[in-house]
């Protein structure tokens, strides 16, 4: 039960510092916040995606190559250009470090408004850290784990940003919906997103890159969108453009 859990919580924990970091404000600017509390989310994406952690900053450039050459051969991860998932990943892998340790040329274009904490990724993208937060997880099995085939979520959770990664980038271009006709293969995946806190509405997401609400038609619910509002109303954040925000209607 513990191990359960523990894979549950670091499953939602880790994604959810994805999303709404990671993507929806790293990456699209969708909303802002100071200084004091984009540094409180480096930390809390940092804890809760662990050995997986990736560069807000970095993620946010990739990110945005993406959606600039979407299932193109500069798209850093489209399975138009892969002949399997895992090839996709791996390429999205060295992509990313390129991009991290100044490798390739980025231009000027994608490199506006990234939250920047260049001391704190080195140490947290570093061996060590990511060595720390491997044997804190094997530790954690070894005095919770009530069955050996609990083990078998270990690897998940050493590399959980790679499967969330994996559902969306390669799933979601290959099956699923789609509420608008764009001209690249991105769908949603209704069903999944039970799994995915709004990031499987991939085909909205596309139409509409920097709303807070990945969700378009009533029944697509976007949980994060509801946490957003919650931080707005607070003053945490401030949202950017309040017209994109509205619960989605069918159509």
């Amino acid at each position: 039960m513990v191990i359960a859990i523990f894979f549950i919580s670091i499953w939602y924990l880790s994604l959810f510092s994805q999303t709404f970091f990671q993507h929806r404000y790293a990456a699209h600017g969708a909303f802002t916040m100071n200084k004091a509390w984009e540094r409180f989310f480096f930390i809390v994406t940092y804890i809760t995606q662990g050995s997986s952690y990736m560069s807000p900053k970095a993620y946010g450039i990739m990110h945005r190559l993406h959606h600039a050459h979407t299932d193109t051969p500069l798209d850093p991860h489209s399975p138009s250009n892969s002949s399997d998932i895992f090839s996709m990943m791996w390429n999205t892998r060295k992509v990313y470090q390129d991009i991290l340790h100044d490798r390739t040329v980025v231009e000027e274009r994608y490199l506006k408004n990234l939250p920047s904490w260049d001391g704190f990724d080195r140490f947290a993208n570093g061996g060590f850290s990511r060595l720390l937060w491997v044997v804190l997880y094997i530790l954690f099995f070894v005095a919770f784990a009530t069955s050996p085939w609990q083990y078998l979520l270990l690897p998940i959770v050493v590399s959980m940003g790679a499967f969330h990664g994996a559902i969306v980038n390669w799933f979601a271009h290959k099956y699923g919906y789609i509420n608008f006709k764009l001209k690249n293969t991105s769908m949603n995946l209704l069903f999944v997103d039970v799994l995915m806190l709004g990031e499987s509405y991939h085909n909205n997401h596309h139409k509409h890159p920097s709303s807070v609400n990945f969700g378009r038609r009533w029944y697509e619910i976007d949980p994060v969108y509801y946490v957003i509002r919650t931080l707005s109303y607070f003053k945490i954040i401030r949202l950017v453009n309040t017209s994109k925000i509205s619960p989605a209607v069918a159509h």
